[in-house]
């Protein structure tokens, strides 16, 4: 184990540590701090009947129980972990860190811990696929990988078994970076466009919290930024190392691109070495070509053009990604419930088909424009059914596109997942298409985007 990492935990003998949220990311680390002698208070605004198995589980762990309204008053804790939904500046932080309490997060640690290569990958839209395809082409090339981060598995607890020559590849949201003060040794941004403006104080305040990865990396780092997305490419005026970009329009001094006749090529320097065709990418969309451009300009050096093509052709995507769940009746039914926003719903699901397709959409209200999504509605969509908090803002979206024609698209309002596939099986024939991209959060119904992909492609698999 490195010094570094014995003397933090070490050091946490005799303190009062105070974990915010309990949940599966929280768990190891009670037992983590435990072992090192930390008095671990689990902090959680939730009920002990709410919280269910996982309080359970933080009390065996040896943890004490803050719970109810009041969970964050008064701690007496000497370091406290915030969880990446809790806003930066709450005002029960800010009053912590007056009184002299270190307020920090997982990640931060773990970055300031890490002593391996770090590659992270943050972005709107793209961050899991790229994450999981850099991920998937260091292990086909060999190295022994730690994937985390947003992505949903910490880190941390796995700090004293992670040797220097391994890869920790990471994927960090807006509120994850907004705290942090180290960035990875490669960084990728695969795009940037308004999001979480329910929980950001403004787009700025997003965007600067993007900003970390790349904002403390030093002469010896490397960025990876997207040419063709406006916000990401000017984060080059703060990088200090190496800058690569991808484009699927453009060929880019440095960096992946796609040529005009579909081929992927790595320009470095000048010297342009062919890597593969785009339509030996396994996983379908154009978002995707992107996705891929971002993780080989990544992994460039670190791994050959052969692993590259072997990835491509065999892995199949993340789940609750236009992941088809089943075809009945001719009809085929995908979920794509990473359609948190506006923005993944038109770059996937309303990119990728060859035919107007029946949507369902809606959700949890980020506070973002539909006008756009609106636009495309009419040319894409069939018949669209909405629920949700959104489902007024998307209807009246779509209703004001200029090629919107009353019955074209059919607008179905539903109160229920259960009401929205019963009449996506009532509208299709033979031939449709079916997706569940609610272009919105989940959070009005779910507790996440995976648990509303989970009941459709339960709904669906139960139809008969």
């Amino acid at each position: 184990m490195e010094n570094n990492i014995k003397r933090f935990l070490e050091g946490l003998g005799g303190k009062t540590v105070a974990l915010c949220g309990i949940g599966g990311s929280n768990l190891p680390l009670i037992k983590l701090f435990g072992k090192y002698g930390a008095r671990v208070l689990a902090c959680d605004k939730r009920d002990i009947e709410a919280l269910g198995e996982n309080g359970a589980l933080a009390k065996e762990y040896g943890a004490e129980l803050r719970l109810g309204e009041g969970y964050l008053t008064d701690l007496g804790a000497d370091i406290i972990f915030r969880t990446p939904g809790m806003r930066y500046y709450m005002d029960e932080l800010t009053q912590a860190r007056k009184r002299g309490t270190a307020v920090t997060s997982e990640m931060e640690v773990f970055f300031d811990l890490c002593p391996c290569k770090t590659i992270a990958v943050t972005g709107s839209d793209g961050k899991t696929t790229t994450t999981t395809i850099i991920s998937e082409m260091l292990k086909a090339q060999g190295y022994n990988v730690h994937l985390g981060g947003n992505i949903g598995r910490p880190l941390l607890p796995d700090i004293e078994n992670i040797l220097p020559e391994d890869i920790a590849v990471v994927e960090l949201s807006s509120f994850q970076l907004i705290s942090m003060r180290k960035s990875p040794d490669i960084a990728v941004v695969t795009n940037l466009a308004p999001n979480h403006l329910d929980i950001h104080k403004d787009m700025q305040e997003y965007i600067d919290a993007k900003k970390n990865i790349v904002l403390h990396q030093n002469a010896f780092g490397k960025a990876v930024l997207n040419l063709d997305n406006e916000i990401s490419n000017s984060f080059d005026e703060y990088t200090r190392g190496q800058t690569f970009k991808f484009s699927r329009r453009e060929k880019p001094e440095n960096g992946a691109y796609m040529s005009a006749d579909g081929r992927i090529i790595m320009n470095l320097y000048g010297e342009e070495t062919y890597i593969m065709d785009a339509s030996e990418i396994k996983i379908p969309g154009l978002h995707n070509i992107e996705n891929y451009l971002a993780a080989i300009s990544a992994v460039w050096g670190l791994v050959t053009p052969d692993t590259i093509r072997s990835v491509a052709g065999a892995f199949g995507g993340v789940e609750h990604r236009a992941e088809l769940v089943r075809e009945l009746d001719g009809v085929k039914y995908y979920n794509d419930a990473i359609g948190t926003s506006p923005t993944r719903t038109i770059k996937g699901t309303l990119s990728l088909y060859d035919r107007k397709i029946i949507l369902i959409a809606g959700g949890y209200d980020k506070h973002l424009s539909y006008d756009e999504m609106g636009e495309m509605v009419p040319e894409k969509v069939k018949v669209l059914i909405l629920f949700g908090a959104t489902a007024d803002k998307i209807e009246t979206a779509t209703r004001a596109a200029s090629s919107y024609k009353e019955g074209s698209p059919v607008i179905i309002r539903v109160n229920s997942m259960e009401e929205a596939v019963a009449a996506a099986r009532e509208n299709a024939v033979s031939g449709d298409i079916v997706s569940m991209s609610p272009a919105s959060a989940s959070f009005d119904m779910y507790k996440n985007f995976g648990e509303k992909g989970l009941h459709f492609k339960r709904l669906v698999n139960e139809m008969k």
